[in-house]
């Protein structure tokens, strides 16, 4: 008995000298971190599942609200971002939120994934990729542009108190938001920022492309990989300057040119991010549905590489004032478990209002 009591007492003791973490932490499902509301997007559109997580005070004065990859995986990304609020000790004072883009249950067969979770009937509905470059939903009634123009709205309506919104995708998600830039329209009395995380591919808004001064492999680092700029015959590779790689063909729902696109893209806050790993063909980089078209390969082979040739491209030919930084997160590949979550990214995705 007395043996029994001594475990029982230093089990006790062992538990009060551990730190404490809320209870949902250990469960990253979406039901075990988040709350879940449903946008009506319009009259006539279906309905926007987003996700909200569940520790955040009252008053909140900023969200960060992180886009799924191509699997749509919402749960995934939300459990990245709150790790870093953890992290940052950024849980109180921030709402952290995740939209879902459905996509019909046997349409989803097609997209490696299912997603999470899966669409209900009076979702609007996307296809597999229409979605990452602000595509409409099956029905023709609304772009997910306009999808999260209408969520930020509803934040707002929400929480009167919000100022600011971080817009941060990683892998898809990122290829959303960076294009998205030139089209945001956020509600009045809020300021909007983005961070752009391992894309596959970029938005260009000329013919120039990148070729580095030393090998493609040896550029794994901004510092010692110049670049010369080759402007690109698009009779080669026809798709090269068309939407979603270029500025060429924007679809005209969207109601910008490619002038307003570009003066919005170069006024805005953004900052790069790339996990040191995410290049090559080795474990973790998920290179397999890395895109190779022509368009891409033109950015360059991996996404490591296209993001330091678009960080360049971007201070000689987009905002060379604008001073936006490249953060590049050692020891990750293409994983936002690895990527959100550490110290670098953190100083970009929370900045205060």
């Amino acid at each position: 008995m007395k043996c029994t009591t001594t475990l029982l007492l230093a089990s006790v003791l062992t538990l009060a000298a551990a730190p404490f973490y809320p209870l949902f932490a250990a469960d990253n499902s979406l039901e075990g971190i988040a709350d879940a509301y449903r946008l009506k997007l319009g009259d006539s559109a279906g309905n926007l599942p987003y996700y909200v997580v569940k520790s955040h005070g009252r008053t909140p004065h900023s969200a960060l609200v992180v886009l799924h990859g191509y699997p749509r995986d919402a749960e995934k990304t939300l459990a990245a971002a709150l790790k870093a609020a953890q992290r940052a000790d950024k849980t109180d004072d921030i709402l952290l939120v995740a939209p879902l883009y459905p996509v019909p249950v046997a349409l989803a067969r097609r997209c490696h994934s299912p997603g999470v979770p899966a669409a209900q009937p009076d979702d609007a509905q996307w296809n597999c990729s229409a979605w990452i470059e602000g595509g409409l939903d099956l029905q023709s009634k609304v772009s997910s542009f306009a999808a999260l123009d209408q969520l930020i709205a509803e934040l707002k309506i929400k929480w009167p108190q919000l100022r600011q919104v971080t817009v941060a995708g990683f892998s898809a998600g990122a290829q959303f938001v960076q294009h998205y830039v030139g089209f945001a329209e956020p509600p009045t009395g809020v300021s909007v920022r983005y961070v752009v995380s391992d894309p596959g591919s970029w938005l260009y808004f000329d013919r120039f492309r990148p070729k580095p001064a030393v090998d493609w492999l040896s550029c794994s680092q901004e510092k010692g990989c110049d670049f010369t700029w080759t402007e690109v015959n698009t009779d080669a590779c026809p798709s090269l300057n068309r939407w979603k790689y270029g500025i060429d063909n924007i679809p005209g729902f969207h109601g910008q040119t490619r002038e307003t696109v570009r003066q919005r893209y170069a006024a805005a806050d953004i900052t790069y991010i790339e996990g040191e790993k995410d290049t090559g063909r080795g474990r973790g980089t998920f290179y397999k549905i890395l895109d190779k078209s022509c368009a891409a390969q033109a950015q360059g082979p991996y996404r490591l590489q296209r993001g330091i040739a678009y960080a360049a491209y971007d201070r000689r030919f987009i905002a060379p004032g604008a001073n936006r930084q490249l953060l590049i997160v050692p020891g990750c590949a293409h994983d936002v478990s690895c990527v959100f979550p550490s110290a670098i990214a953190r100083r970009a995705l929370f900045v205060a209002p």
